[in-house]
């Protein structure tokens, strides 16, 4: 396996070497690394081998184009989506860095095939799909790690989490939670990961008191309570799109972009494109807002990294020209805050 994790001295040299995206404000700063502002996802697609080499040469054209923050999930395609990234990582030849990429991957979904014999209770699942047991995220981290083919995941993220409360408490859910950042932090302690974090849905887009919704602050206080204020929790993704703008104009009484910004924590976008839905027919208002733009895709990508608050925004891409497109961003500088304020007027 490749050792190593993301660097502040391998991704600003990364980021460097791509003078268009360096000179356009493509990347950006957080958690002392440099970072692109589009990611790659490899959440969809057939679980085949035709979709397995498209992702591998996709993670390959968008390493080579600038970016830098690769996502993906034990759980996506049953885990033939981290093993298309290993692949890709492994046949890499142009000089490439482990410590130039941020590869992010996520636990906490059963997934068939990958649930360890004689490790989970009944008690230890929530509605016979998801856990958080520490047994159980050690048993996926390994998988995962294999998959990759690193010895270390820069961020791990619990995979939607909020989906427990669909079926306990909120005294159990953060009793769980709690054993399960005790367990993230003893493996970043071991160098399993660098940090860790929440990849939601809903959770963070909900209003506060809603049954499923989760409170960035609450989570944050029990990183606190386990590991001090030099805690590993500093990530989390939810959905930011024209369709889903919550994360921004939810104030209750501030935004999670807000309270991200107050704790450190850095805010990862996904669903930019809300599974393709926002590739076409857009309102011509909307594309008259977001211009330099050839396709209602860029403009899409365009609106979530430029965001206040987002670092930067995941995109699936499964296929090399998709890639092509949206490396073209790169050319375009993200919208000021006013820029992206008259889209709301």
């Amino acid at each position: 396996m490749q050792p190593g994790s993301a660097t502040a001295a391998a991704t600003g040299d990364f980021a460097r070497r791509n003078a268009i995206g360096a000179s356009h404000g493509f990347y950006r700063q957080a958690q002392g690394l440099t970072l692109s502002s589009l990611g790659i996802g490899t959440y969809l697609g057939a679980m085949d081998d035709t979709t397995d080499a498209g992702y591998r040469d996709s993670v390959l054209a968008a390493i080579t184009g600038g970016i830098n923050v690769i996502d993906t999930s034990l759980n996506y395609r049953h885990q033939r989506s981290e093993r298309a990234i290993g692949a890709a990582l492994a046949t890499h030849d142009a000089g490439l860095r482990r410590e130039e990429l941020l590869i992010c991957t996520k636990a906490g979904y059963l997934v068939p095939d990958a649930v360890p014999a004689g490790v989970l209770h009944a008690h230890d699942v929530a509605g016979n799909i998801h856990s958080m047991a520490p047994a159980f995220l050690r048993d996926q981290m390994e998988r995962s790690r294999l998959n990759l083919g690193i010895e270390t995941i820069d961020v791990f993220y619990l995979h939607n989490p909020e989906t427990q409360l669909e079926h306990i408490d909120r005294s159990a859910f953060e009793r769980r939670l709690t054993a399960a950042f005790e367990a993230l932090e003893e493996s970043a302690a071991m160098g399993r990961i660098a940090w860790y974090g929440a990849a939601t849905w809903s959770g963070f887009r909900q209003a506060l008191g809603a049954a499923t919704a989760l409170s960035l602050r609450a989570l944050d206080g029990i990183a606190r309570q386990v590991a001090g204020a030099a805690h590993r929790f500093r990530f989390i993704q939810l959905p930011v799109n024209l369709a889903m703008p919550e994360a921004f104009t939810r104030r209750e009484p501030e935004s999670v972009l807000d309270a991200a910004a107050e704790l450190n924590i850095t805010v990862i976008a996904s669903a930019p494109l809300l599974q393709a839905r926002l590739t076409r027919s857009l309102p011509d208002e909307i594309a008259a807002t977001i211009p330099h733009f050839e396709t209602h895709a860029q403009r899409a990508l365009q609106f979530a990294r430029s965001t206040p608050g987002i670092t930067a925004a995941l995109t699936g891409m499964s296929k090399v020209e998709h890639v092509a497109e949206n490396l073209m961003l790169q050319a375009v500088r993200p919208m000021t805050p006013d820029e992206y304020l008259s889209i709301y007027r």
